[in-house]
């Protein structure tokens, strides 16, 4: 077992450094082939022009220049390679072989440490889900104070250990921290219990982070706070989840048999995510917010044009284009519960475990991200 552990981790480390390995290599035999059209396009330059509140970033011959409007942005395509603020369709699968790949990597970290056999070590990492979302609306937060004109809290290149997808690994990093002291005072005595000191660290971090946007918008003129927002998006989501979990336990128990309340929480994840978007889009103005927010994502994107398309203008008006993104969401969350049967999770726990972990992270981060932007108008 200690071969193939350590031959799957040389695996590991030696496929990551032939991608970094790669992709210098091609940024210096190809430079405008790898680097500008790909690296820069698509990944690095999208984020650079989120951490200086940019609408878009063009890479010139001469250096980097900033646009903020999407004319002007439009206007420079001749002038250099144009990276927008945002997601695309290619970052977004660049994103996902990304994750896979990092899973795999965490899988191997995690038979290391003989840990995530453990259910409750599962909510022992919601709350750093949580804090995830919360954390990216601080870096919202100093866009706003950028826009109003004051000095941002947290400036470039700081800024950017904040924003989709590098705050991934900011966050990752902060709870492996989190894990390793948990694992280390329950070994030392001073906590009974690794996973209730993994859940208080976690929440401590995401109070203070939800009490840092509270004094924003109690103290400050870019932030303010529409309770509303936050009520309805928690409680339809809520119910949502519950009514769907509740369900199926009365008409196909076997769904749920294999992940029990984790389902519940892939549920409630995805439905956050789901719901927020929609109230975003689609009922903001009507629940008494100044603005209404656009779909960042493509896939949500691509829902609501398809959407806009297809119903009637009139009907359009009345119910909006944003609730089949949160059914295309309901559904994806319930066909995840539905393929971690008891066999899976009997068979193979540790991988099962840290996937239900992902799929409940890629729904709440976001999910919480947009619920907070939205209940702080920022």
């Amino acid at each position: 077992m200690e071969t193939e552990e350590f031959l799957s981790e040389r695996t590991w480390i030696g496929g990551f450094l032939a991608l970094v390995g790669g992709l210098v290599v091609g940024s210096i035999a190809a430079p405008r082939a790898v680097y500008d059209r790909f690296i820069w396009q698509y990944f690095w330059g999208p984020v650079y022009s989120d951490a200086q509140t940019a609408r878009c970033a063009v890479l010139t011959g001469d250096g980097i220049d900033l646009y903020y409007t999407d004319a002007a942005c439009q206007g420079a395509a001749d002038t250099g390679v144009v990276a927008y603020t945002g997601y695309t369709l290619v970052s977004e699968v660049g994103y996902m072989v990304l994750l896979l790949f990092m899973l795999i990597g965490v899988l191997i970290l995690l038979s290391r440490l003989d840990l995530a056999t453990d259910r409750r070590l599962f909510f022992s990492l919601v709350p750093f889900m949580l804090f995830g979302g919360a954390l990216r609306v601080v870096e919202d937060a100093t866009d706003a104070a950028v826009d109003a004109g004051f000095e941002p809290a947290i400036g470039y290149p700081l800024n950017t250990l904040l924003i989709s997808p590098i705050i991934y690994v900011t966050v990752f990093a902060f709870t492996l921290g989190a894990l390793l002291v948990s694992l280390r005072l329950e070994r030392d005595g001073v906590v009974p219990n690794q996973f209730r000191a993994m859940a208080g660290i976690g929440s401590a971090v995401l109070g203070l982070t939800l009490a840092y946007l509270f004094y924003l918008a109690v103290t400050t003129e870019y932030v303010r706070f529409f309770p509303q927002i936050l009520v309805l998006d928690v409680g339809i989501a809520s119910v949502l989840a519950y009514a769907i979990y509740r369900g199926v336990d009365e008409v196909k128990p076997e769904i749920n048999a294999g992940t029990h309340r984790i389902g519940l929480v892939v549920l409630w994840a995805h439905a956050i995510d789901g719901v927020a978007n929609v109230i975003a889009a689609d009922w903001a103005t009507a629940l008494g917010h100044p603005f209404t927010y656009g779909a960042k994502h493509p896939a949500n994107r691509i829902i609501i044009q398809i959407t806009d398309a297809v119903l009637p203008a009139s009907i359009a008006s009345a119910i909006g284009t944003s609730w089949p993104f949160l059914l295309v969401k309901l559904v994806v969350a319930l066909g995840i519960v539905w393929l971690f049967d008891e066999r899976i999770m009997e068979e193979s726990p540790r991988y099962a475990l840290l996937l239900l972990i992902a799929a409940v992270a890629v729904g709440l981060g976001p999910g919480t991200r947009d619920i907070l932007r939205v209940t702080f108008a920022i």
